[in-house]
C-alpha cells in the first residue's frame, strides 16, 4: 500500500490538511487547489467573487448565476425553511455591529439598525437569477463553505483513485475511506471550554461536523457572547456549548450542527433526532449527550 501523506496548507481562514494513503503529490494538490478554487469562488473578501458580485448588486437589478452556485443557493432556501429561519445566509450583515475579534457588545440600537436588511424571505430568488431587494443586503456562503469544500475535495480525491484518507478543513471532516487495514479515523471532538477532545468518535465514512460557542465568541462580565447570531434578534443564541453531527455529506452535517445550535437545548437535540442524524452535544453545564455510538 502506498504510504499515509499528509499535506497541510491554509485556506478559508484556517488550517486545512488532506490525509491519504496515495503515491506521489498529484492528488493532494488537486485536492488543494479545489479548496482554492471554492474559497474564490465564493469568499466575501475578494471583490471578483460571485458573492461580492450579487452583494455589490443589491438594490438593483438581478445577478445571474452558474449551476454550481445555483445548487448551493437551493440548498440554503431548503435550510431555511428547515430550521424555520434560523439559517440564513443574509445573516451576515450582523458583523457590521458585531466585532468579536475586539470583543464589543453593541448597542441594542445598532442591531435594531441592521434587522431590516436579513431575511431570506426578501430575497427574489427564480434559478437562475438572484437578487438582493435592498441596499446593503448581502448573502455570505460562510455558514456551509467549507463543508462543501470538504465534500468536493473528497470527490477529487477519489476521481484520482484514493480510497483511503481524510480530509480536515478547520475541524469539518470528510472521510474517503477508512484507513488501509479497514479500521476507522478516530476523530477528537473539541471541548468547547478546555484542551483537548470532548470524546472521540470512530469514523470509518461520511463526515463529521462541529459548532459550538467557543468559536470566536468572548465572555464579557460573567455572559459568554456566543458567533451565532439569531438572524431575528441580532443578538447571540445560548444553551448549548457545542454540537457536532454525523452525516453522509459534510456539507449536511455542518449545517445540522449550526441549526442544532440555533435552536437551543430544547428544540436542537429533537430536531436532530427527528432527521435522523447521530449526534453528540455539551450543553451550557458542560453535560455530555446525544446519540453517537462510543460517545
Amino acid at each position: 500500500m502506498p504510504p499515509l501523506r499528509v499535506h497541510r496548507f491554509t485556506a478559508l481562514g484556517g488550517p486545512c490538511a488532506l490525509h491519504v494513503q496515495a503515491d506521489g503529490d498529484e492528488a493532494v494538490r488537486a485536492g488543494e487547489a479545489e479548496v482554492l478554487r471554492i474559497e474564490t469562488k465564493y469568499s466575501r473578501y475578494r471583490d471578483d467573487s460571485i458573492v461580492s458580485r450579487i452583494n455589490a448588486a443589491a438594490g438593483t437589478e438581478a445577478v445571474e448565476v452558474d449551476d454550481e452556485t445555483a445548487a448551493l443557493l437551493d440548498y440554503a432556501a431548503t435550510v431555511y425553511e428547515q430550521s424555520g429561519g434560523l439559517f440564513d445566509i443574509t445573516s451576515g450583515v450582523l458583523r457590521r455591529a458585531w466585532d468579536f475579534k475586539a470583543q464589543r457588545v453593541p448597542a441594542q440600537a445598532e442591531i435594531d439598525a441592521l434587522l431590516p436588511l436579513i431575511g431570506w424571505h426578501r430575497v427574489t430568488w427564480s434559478r437562475p437569477y438572484l437578487r438582493l431587494p435592498q441596499a446593503g443586503m448581502q448573502i455570505d456562503f460562510g455558514g456551509f463553505g467549507k463543508e462543501y469544500a470538504a465534500d468536493r475535495v473528497v470527490a477529487v480525491l477519489a476521481a484520482h483513485g484514493v480510497r483511503h484518507g481524510l480530509v480536515d478543513l478547520s475541524g469539518d471532516i470528510r472521510v474517503v475511506g477508512p484507513h488501509a487495514d479497514g479500521s476507522p479515523w478516530q476523530i477528537g471532538v473539541q471541548h468547547p471550554r478546555a484542551e483537548g477532545a470532548v470524546a472521540t468518535v470512530p469514523l470509518a465514512r461520511g463526515a463529521i461536523a462541529s459548532s459550538g460557542d467557543y468559536e470566536r465568541g468572548f465572555v464579557r462580565d460573567g455572559r459568554r457572547y456566543s458567533h451565532l447570531l439569531d438572524p431575528r434578534s441580532g443578538w447571540p443564541v445560548d444553551g448549548l456549548a457545542a454540537v457536532s453531527v454525523l452525516a453522509d455529506q459534510c456539507l449536511i452535517a455542518g449545517t445540522a450542527a449550526t441549526c442544532a445550535m440555533l435552536l437551543g437545548a430544547e428544540r436542537g437535540p429533537a430536531w436532530l433526532a427527528a432527521l435522523g442524524l447521530p449526534y453528540l452535544i455539551v450543553d451550557a453545564q458542560l453535560r455530555l449527550g446525544g446519540s453517537i455510538a462510543g460517545s
